[in-house]
């Protein structure tokens, strides 16, 4: 009997280390804190061309973080350790800081959009 206990056991623990260290996907990383006053002295045409090249920047991470959520499963099945969050995970939330900055400073000035 307690053969069996501790191999449910040894084959319980074997199947929850693939999730150790699994990198955060991409819906669940919020942004960081931007003041919107770097944008201040923007107008408003500047402010939309901004906001248009952090919404690509963001597309680009979000696949970016996709891939390592891909190969951390790979990883983790092999040697039940994911890859975590990397570089990628931390630019995502500072442009989604930097986004939202710039909607409030768009907001401020009444920019269209």
């Amino acid at each position: 009997m307690n053969g069996k206990i501790l191999c449910a056991l040894l084959a319980g623990a074997a199947l929850s280390t693939g999730c150790l260290n699994m990198p955060t996907p991409a819906a669940q990383i919020t942004g960081s804190y931007t003041s919107s006053l770097a944008y201040e002295a923007f107008d408003c045409d500047r402010l939309a061309a901004e906001m248009s090249s952090l919404a690509r920047r963001e597309n680009s991470l979000v696949a970016a973080q996709e891939q390592r959520i891909k190969s951390s499963k790979v990883q983790a099945f092999w040697w039940g350790v994911g890859e975590g969050d990397g570089i990628e995970a931390a630019e995502l939330a500072n442009v989604r800081g930097d986004k939202e900055a710039v909607r409030k400073a768009m907001t401020a000035k009444g920019c269209p959009g």
